[in-house]
């Protein structure tokens, strides 16, 4: 069966994925710094029969990074890693005025150089995968100036870079950057806990991710609802 990696897992559009990848067939393991709340999401996938390794801890340690490539290489591989977990580097976000530094420091720690030392450790297994491919979970904020969105939008833009890079300097695999758009999640519900507006479900753009798989386009940039609109 293929074999996944996916961080943040334990609920929005990580665990959204994790349960349509096991509905699929494939073998996961899955990350996100709440025990608990990933405990119950890595229960509630492997009823479908898939087989899960739940690893909590933080994607900025090292250790943790080595622990997520030694599981997946015990299921007996690695076919996708998908890069989901995030920071906002504040809590409300605030404009760039107030932005602690070392909220943005947390931001991109998260973001960017974690999203790098993890494909930097998997990158051994994914050459090794008929179908390698890494997904950076992207956000609109990294391409348009959204007032108190700059510092994570700046993170969000760096990603973007790095999958570009990567996709050039690894043309065996597919990388795909993916902006899932506007989704009602619990990061968004910090970011801006006072917009009531309705967003959809992370659930619903996973179809956008499950076609990237499917067809294999060229490794790029993607927005989730133009996937799920057939465009």
């Amino acid at each position: 069966m293929p074999v996944a990696i996916i961080t943040g897992a334990s609920k929005g559009l990580g665990r959204a994925l994790a349960e349509a990848l096991a509905a699929r067939g494939w073998d996961l393991v899955l990350d996100a710094r709440g025990a608990e709340a990933l405990k119950e999401a890595a229960e509630a996938v492997a009823g479908s029969g898939t087989r899960v390794a739940a690893l909590p801890g933080d994607v900025t340690d090292a250790g943790h990074r080595a622990e997520l490539v030694a599981a997946a290489r015990r299921l007996g591989g690695l076919d996708l890693l998908v890069s989901n977990a995030s920071a906002l580097g504040a809590e409300p976000l605030v404009r760039l005025g107030r932005l602690p530094l070392a909220g943005l420091r947390r931001a991109l720690e998260v973001n960017v150089v974690a999203a790098l030392g993890l494909v930097q450790e998997a990158l051994p297994l994914l050459r090794e995968s008929a179908a390698g491919a890494v997904i950076a979970v992207s956000s609109d904020a990294g391409a348009e100036a959204y007032e108190t969105w700059g510092g994570y939008g700046a993170s969000k833009a760096a990603l973007d870079q790095l999958a570009a890079v990567l996709g050039v300097e690894e043309p065996g695999l597919r990388v795909w950057a993916v902006d899932p758009g506007d989704m009602a999640t619990g990061l968004y519900a910090a970011a801006v806990p006072d917009d009531d507006d309705p967003r959809p479900e992370p659930r619903s753009v996973v179809p956008a991710f499950l076609r990237l798989l499917d067809e294999r386009p060229a490794s790029g940039r993607y927005g989730a609802p133009a996937l799920v609109e057939g465009r």
